[in-house]
């Protein structure tokens, strides 16, 4: 920390920080070389949004998945959510449904911007319309390409909004359980493993290459009215950040919700041919999500974890934060 203070950005991606991480991949079998830390830049981006209900969720562009959650809400659109009960086995069918989807396209399109700018197709509204168009009431999705990666629970999210109403919407992982696993001898420095993000399809967009970015899920939020921020707010949980966009923001649009009672509603989530629900569902919904042909897996730890600051036009700021997750809603 002292040598970031006195030499900034070069204090850790020079000199003898970096040399101790390389060293320590080095030692590991690694290939990296001094280079590939001190051609490291960090840059700005232009956000990317959609609109829901009168606002507009606001997300960062690829190599991240916030189209994602994007493309899943303009599916959703279509749909009539508000007429069905909020925790109903149609509506929890129809989100199931409409989240192959649009994982299935982030899988296939989402990668580095350099490789790959799809975005535009992703966001497309005749892209949602022909994606909700698949989708039956009353059947099962089945050969919708598998998605791989798991829900992590190494991500930490943050949101403040101060009182001149500055937003903040923060979000940091280092991917699986401790990363990478791996410290560097001297200086303890903790390496993520993001890479594993990375697929190994050749020609595919997301196909691993050095001085590459890799697909990743990490998604802070930004709900806005008229060009204002409404909500500053985040979903944790892996993969099914995308989804929790979706799910928090139906719960709050479609259905009236408060910001709490939105988070702490129950949640589901279609991964890898199996629809995970949460126990506080009601057992007869579960069971029509069955006969309509779902692989119900309800073994399962808590889906996500989440906060959020809502900024009332009174005022009022209403902070809200899941009890899924360690984390608290402040003010001060």
């Amino acid at each position: 920390m002292r040598a970031i203070a006195k030499n900034g950005r070069s204090g850790f991606y020079d000199g003898a920080v970096a040399e101790d991480i390389l060293a320590t991949l080095t030692e590991l079998g690694g290939l990296h070389s001094q280079e590939d830390f001190s051609d490291q830049i960090a840059f700005y981006t232009d956000p990317i949004s959609g609109h829901y209900q009168g606002m507009d969720l606001v997300e960062h562009p690829p190599n991240g998945q916030g189209a994602t959650a994007i493309l899943l809400l303009n599916i959703l659109s279509h749909f009539d959510l508000a007429a069905l009960p909020p925790f109903s086995a149609e509506r929890t069918h129809i989100e199931a449904e409409a989240t192959k989807l649009a994982y299935d396209a982030r899988n296939r399109f989402i990668a580095d911007a350099r490789m790959s700018d799809a975005t535009a197709h992703l966001l497309a509204p005749e892209t949602a319309k022909k994606l909700a168009a698949l989708i039956n009431p009353n059947a099962v999705i089945q050969d919708v390409t598998a998605i791989s990666e798991t829900v992590h629970k190494d991500t930490v999210y943050i949101t403040v909004v101060d009182k001149d109403r500055m937003s903040v919407s923060l979000i940091y992982s280092i991917f699986n359980t401790f990363g990478s696993g791996i410290s560097s001898d001297k200086f303890g420095i903790l390496m993520h493993n993001r890479g594993a993000g990375f697929n190994l399809i050749p020609g595919h967009p997301n196909e691993l290459r050095g001085g590459h970015r890799p697909m990743h899920t990490i998604i802070p939020g930004m709900l806005c009215k008229d060009g204002k921020p409404v909500m500053p707010f985040g979903v944790m949980g892996g993969q099914y950040q995308a989804n929790g966009h979706a799910r928090v923001l139906t719960n709050m649009l479609d259905y009236g919700m408060a910001p709490q009672a939105a988070l702490d509603a129950p949640r589901s989530f279609a991964e890898l041919g199996h629809l995970k629900v949460e126990r506080s569902y009601d057992p007869k919904e579960v069971q029509k999500l069955a006969d309509i042909g779902h692989k119900i897996e309800q073994d399962i730890e808590p889906i996500g974890g989440a906060q959020a600051i809502m900024m009332h036009e009174s005022g009022v700021l209403e902070g809200a934060s899941d009890p899924r997750k360690d984390g608290c809603a402040l003010g001060y």
